[in-house]
C-alpha cells in the first residue's frame, strides 16, 4: 500500500517519508479500511516532532487519527456485511503505530464510524478529533440550552464546530475572531457576535456582547494565553473547557479568585475521553450529518506525496480550519 511515515523525530520534510509499504491484514475485532482522505490534527505534529519519545520504541510509524474511506475486509467476530461501507475513522494511532496517512489501514470496527451516502470524504476526515473535541467541550456538563457560551478562535477546526453544536442546541453564542473574514465565518457558523481577540480587554466586550452578564462556559483554544481575559468573562459556578494551550502550555494559576469562582477547569482531549462520551458523540454527528448542517471548516487539501507541507501548515497555523490529505 501506499503510505507516509517516519521511523525519527524531526522537522516534517527532514523526516516524513512516502513509499510503499506492506498491505494490512484485519485482527480480531478489527476492519480494514480503503482510505480516501486523511486529516493531520495539532496532536498529529507534535508526535512527529518528539512529543512523545517512547512513541517509536516499537518501529515506524504512519501519522495521522482521521480518516474516512470504504470498508474492504472485516476480522474475527465482525459481521461481513460491513464490507462495502462508507465510514469514517478516528484514533487510528493512539497507543499504536499504524495511523490514517496510508491507501489502507487496519482499526478497531468500534472506531469506523458509517458514513452518510450524503458526505463526502473531506468532510468525512474532519469528524474525528475536531467534531468530537467541540462536542466534548460544549456537553461535558450537560445541557447548553439557554445558556451563554463564549468560543475562542471560533473560526479553526475545533471552534468552527463548537459554534454550531452550541447554537444549533439553543445556547447563545460570542466567538472570537482576529480579522473580519474569520468573524464571518464565526456568524455564518451560529455566533450572535464576534470580539476581535487581538484587542486589548476584549473580555470586557465579551461581556458587553451577553447584555452585560457574565458567561457560563468558556469552549477555549489557547488557555495560557487567554486565561487572563477569558476568566474575566466567567460567571459564578462557570465551566472552562480548554482543548488547547499551544503558545503558552505552562502557567501559574490565581487559585483563590477560580476559588471563589467556583469555577470547574476542564481540560479535553479526545483520546481519553471516557467511550461513554466517544459513543454520544458519534450518535449527535451522524444525527447532525443526516440533518445536514454539520460543516468542518477545511482550509487545504494536498496529495499524500505532499504531507510534509501538510503538517508545516498545522505547525505555522497558515490555514484556518482542518488540513485534509487526499489519498485516493
Amino acid at each position: 500500500m501506499r503510505a507516509a511515515w517516519y521511523d525519527q523525530f524531526g522537522e516534517a520534510p527532514e523526516v516524513l517519508r512516502v513509499g510503499e509499504l506492506p498491505d494490512p491484514e484485519p485482527g480480531p475485532h478489527q476492519v480494514v479500511v480503503a482510505l480516501h482522505t486523511s486529516a493531520v490534527n495539532p496532536s498529529d505534529v507534535r508526535k512527529r516532532a518528539g512529543a512523545f519519545p517512547d512513541l517509536l520504541d516499537h518501529g515506524p510509524i504512519i501519522p495521522h487519527s482521521d480518516g474516512a474511506g470504504v470498508i474492504e475486509a472485516v476480522g474475527e467476530d465482525v459481521h461481513p456485511g460491513r464490507i462495502g461501507e462508507r465510514v469514517w475513522v478516528y484514533q487510528a494511532q493512539h497507543v499504536r503505530r499504524a495511523g490514517t496517512a496510508a491507501s489502507r489501514v487496519a482499526i478497531d470496527a468500534g472506531r469506523a464510524v458509517t458514513l452518510p451516502e450524503s458526505v463526502d470524504y473531506a468532510t468525512a476526515a474532519c469528524l474525528g478529533i475536531p467534531a468530537m473535541t467541540a462536542h466534548r467541550c460544549v456537553f461535558s456538563d450537560g445541557p447548553v440550552v439557554g445558556q451563554s457560551i463564549l468560543v475562542t478562535g471560533g473560526a479553526g477546526r475545533v471552534g468552527h464546530l463548537a459554534i454550531q453544536w452550541a447554537s444549533r442546541s439553543g445556547a447563545r453564542v460570542i466567538a472570537t475572531a482576529s480579522n473580519a473574514q474569520d468573524a464571518e465565518a464565526c456568524r455564518e457558523a451560529g455566533a450572535m457576535a464576534v470580539v476581535n481577540h487581538r484587542e486589548a480587554g476584549w473580555s470586557e466586550r465579551v461581556v458587553e456582547a451577553n447584555g452585560s452578564k457574565k458567561i457560563d462556559r468558556v469552549v477555549e483554544v489557547e488557555f495560557g494565553e487567554n486565561f487572563a481575559e477569558t476568566i474575566e468573562t466567567l460567571r459564578v459556578g462557570g465551566v472552562l473547557a480548554a482543548y488547547g494551550s499551544w503558545h503558552r502550555p505552562v502557567l501559574e494559576l490565581p487559585f483563590y479568585r477560580m476559588m471563589y469562582l467556583d469555577l470547574l477547569l476542564r481540560a479535553v482531549i479526545v483520546y481519553d475521553m471516557p467511550e461513554s462520551a466517544k459513543t454520544q458523540a458519534m450518535h449527535d454527528i451522524d444525527m447532525a450529518l443526516n440533518a445536514g448542517w454539520l460543516r468542518p471548516r477545511i482550509g487545504r487539501r494536498l496529495p499524500l506525496a505532499e504531507v510534509a507541507e501538510a503538517h508545516q501548515a498545522v505547525e505555522q497555523g497558515a490555514c484556518r480550519g482542518s488540513v485534509v490529505i487526499e489519498i485516493q
